[in-house]
């Protein structure tokens, strides 16, 4: 396909569908987050609100709301008179994000099979199974990433604690950039969702021993993995 041309040139080919005006500034941070998470924005890019505002059909200032909202979410950062920039997650802060979310998710899972573990498997199963066939055939990577996500979400509220699903939130777009990094771990995306198979079936078997250590090793192999692949990944741009 040839670019468009007009008087001066070629027209850069547009990222994104004209918006209606309805829940305007929720649609494009919910836009934007779903080209971050898909890779058509990468980690360091800057959003330029102008070019993002034509390609939607929209004016600038919704746009800078939307991008505000993901700044609170820790998706993107703002840099004082340069605008808003994907957040680049540095090795040290992966480390962080995922021991903390080790903390989070063992402290949850041995508060449910504290419980009634039994009561929490369908729902926890059924987060399995939409995990796995997200991964299966042509594989949708925001939807897998949102499966994934889902699960791990759903360790947190079935222990019935509401502040471990309070810091799940927030720290999920973050997560989500993890998951995606984590996604370069493995050639079939179907290997991700079975990881998790180890965690579900320790919680089914309420085995207080069994639960840390699949957690430890699910979310501690990505914790180890991933930051030498950033380093490298910063190294190479410089």
């Amino acid at each position: 396909m040839k670019p468009r041309t007009d008087m001066n040139g070629p027209i850069e080919t547009a990222k994104f569908a004209p918006l209606d005006r309805e829940g305007l500034v929720d649609r494009i941070a919910e836009t934007l987050m779903e080209a971050i998470i898909a890779g058509r924005i990468a980690p360091g890019d800057r959003l330029s609100e102008s070019t993002i505002a034509r390609d939607m059909g929209v004016s600038r200032a919704p746009v800078r709301e939307a991008a505000r909202l993901l700044e609170n979410s820790g998706l993107v950062r703002y840099r004082a008179n340069r605008g808003f920039f994907v957040h680049e997650i540095a090795a040290e802060g992966f480390r962080d994000l995922y021991e903390l979310r080790i903390a989070i998710e063992t402290a949850a899972a041995l508060r449910l099979i504290a419980g009634d573990a039994a009561a929490a498997l369908p729902a926890l199963t059924a987060a399995l199974d939409r995990l796995k066939a997200a991964a299966e055939g042509e594989c949708d990577v925001t939807a897998m990433i949102s499966a994934d996500l889902a699960f791990h979400r759903a360790i947190c509220l079935a222990s019935g604690n509401a502040r471990f699903v309070q810091v799940f939130d927030q720290i999920a777009n973050e997560t989500r950039l993890g998951v995606m990094l984590i996604g370069r771990l493995y050639d079939d995306p179907a290997e991700i969702a079975r990881s998790h198979e180890p965690v579900l079936a320790a919680i089914a078997a309420s085995d207080r021993e069994a639960v840390v250590a699949a957690i430890e090793y699910h979310l501690g192999t990505a914790r180890d993995l991933v930051p030498p692949m950033l380093v490298a990944d910063t190294e190479k741009r410089r």
